[in-house]
């Protein structure tokens, strides 16, 4: 076991999932009516994480895509979430037929926001430097770490007021936007 492989991709992962960053934009969600199961996007997440990290290239290879294009497909969508925090509109809508409510357990809280793009990207790069075992050590480290951050959103919601709220959605929805920019222009050519 290689506690110092362990620790870096973890720390990697941890910086490119962003999850203290998103808490305001899942905030933002809730706010607006979007409910989430804690259990299932960390699980989601977790598992798109695991997924990509034995059968990414070749899940992408089957149908014909490379890398940059999921990239930049992956980040159109977190573009797309940026503008909603940024302008305060909708684009996600997924209705639950059962139940009436609007859910975002899947999309686009698990995937594109945790495990999306910018993630299975990395752990594709991960692949080169570090074994398979420490990269799966790291993304269950961070599930861990998603589960704990999701469960504590509400705490964290009554603890900031609306406006500190807003705004925060709003820096982050430019970081987001400036991300997906960034991703686009590293896969481009």
């Amino acid at each position: 076991m290689n506690t110092t492989a362990i620790l870096s991709v973890t720390l990697i992962l941890f910086s490119v999932i962003d999850m203290l960053g998103n808490v305001p934009i899942i905030i933002g969600m809730k706010k607006d009516g979007i409910k989430f199961n804690v259990a299932v996007v960390t699980l989601i997440s977790a598992t798109i994480m695991i997924a990509f990290l034995f059968f990414g290239s070749s899940i992408l290879g089957l149908f014909g895509i490379d890398t940059s294009s999921f990239a930049i497909a992956g980040s159109l969508v977190m573009f797309f979430i940026g503008l909603e925090m940024i302008l305060g509109i909708k684009i996600f809508k997924e209705d639950d037929q059962e139940s009436g409510e609007t859910s975002g357990s899947i999309v686009p809280i698990a995937f594109p926001l945790l495990a999306g793009a910018g993630t299975m990207t990395t752990i594709i790069s991960l692949k080169a430097e570090y074994d398979n075992y420490s990269i799966l050590v790291g993304i269950l480290i961070n599930a861990v770490i998603i589960f704990a951050v999701l469960r504590s959103v509400d705490w964290m919601s009554m603890k900031l007021s609306n406006s500190t709220i807003n705004t925060m959605r709003k820096v982050f929805g430019i970081i987001l936007l400036a991300i997906s920019i960034q991703i686009v222009k590293s896969n481009i050519g």
